[in-house]
């Protein structure tokens, strides 16, 4: 079986100021709404990319992998049937068949309290040293963890990078995507939970995708792995050796993605996007060379 574990936002759907379409309106590619908030639509994927993740989702062990808390999740509704497992808060939530898996959620937050600084130190510590010129809102997740949106352009040059200094002393990371910092338990893993449901499912392949920092231990674990050409995991110049890089910038970039993600699980669908030419057409890619996967952190 195959197991393929994805992040959501910015990898796979997309807001429309990520869209990043190259060309002009009437050859733009048609989109499909995935959320809607506040009776806005709000999240993309192209109707292409539709269609892919549909066949995915029957063909694999498709399992959703976002920092979204349940009802941020809940808010998706992506093609093809339900998935069956769902890794929600970083790895905090693992959802079966909807549901939060009270004793996967146990043993996270008895590790939580062993290994690192409280959500109350680091909450006050966010607080104290943002500046209300440029924070917007601050938000504690599933009691898990805590971000603030923020004015990115009014944001001091150097202060993300004071504050992970901060947080590394006191077992946390931080991770700035879009107008958001969040400030994450070290600990509180994607791998984590994605090691768990290949261990419930038996998986023989993990493939697995990711645009931010948060993303990067999940990359790791997995047996093959992309990341887009955009996102924090791009600006930092982050690599690995089984690591791919897509061709393709914001929703584009999503669809060469789910197309790896066939090819490579056996499912065909071999063509991959390679802009700005059309962002509906796609050219072959040839097959990378398989990479082991790097062990991930396990709950016990």
């Amino acid at each position: 079986m195959t197991l393929v574990a994805s992040d959501l936002d910015r990898t796979l759907i997309y807001s429309a100021a990520a869209l990043q379409l190259p060309l002009p309106d009437a050859e733009a590619p048609r989109l499909l709404c995935v959320e809607v908030y506040d009776r806005k639509p709000l999240s993309y994927l192209t109707e292409t990319a539709a269609t892919l993740l549909d066949g995915l989702a029957r063909s694999t062990m498709f399992v959703p992998t976002t920092t979204r808390t349940r009802e941020q999740y809940r808010r998706i509704h992506l093609p093809g049937p339900a998935p069956r497992f769902a890794i929600c808060a970083n790895g905090g939530h693992l959802l079966v068949d909807g549901e939060s898996d009270p004793d996967w959620h146990t043993r996270v937050s008895r590790r939580l309290a062993d290994e690192c600084a409280s959500l109350a130190e680091v909450r006050a510590h966010l607080l104290a040293a943002a500046d209300p010129a440029w924070l917007l809102k601050e938000r504690v997740a599933e009691d898990l963890f805590a971000y603030l949106v923020v004015e990115r352009p009014l944001l001091p040059e150097g202060w993300v990078e004071e504050l992970g200094e901060w947080a590394e002393t006191r077992g946390w990371t931080v991770s700035l995507q879009g107008r958001k910092i969040y400030a994450v338990p070290g600990p509180l893993t994607k791998s984590a939970a994605m090691n768990e449901v290949a261990r419930r499912t038996g998986a023989t392949l993990t493939l697995a995708a990711g645009d931010s920092l948060l993303d990067a231990d999940l990359l790791l674990a997995a047996d093959r792995a992309w990341r887009p050409a955009h996102g924090e995991l791009a600006d930092t110049g982050w690599s690995a050796p089984h690591v791919e890089v897509t061709a393709g910038h914001g929703v584009a970039a999503g669809e060469e993605i789910l197309r790896h993600f066939l090819r490579a699980s056996g499912q065909g669908q071999g063509q991959v996007f390679r802009p700005p030419t059309d962002t509906r057409r796609s050219v072959a890619a040839p097959d990378p060379t398989r990479a082991r996967r790097a062990p991930g952190p396990a709950y016990r």
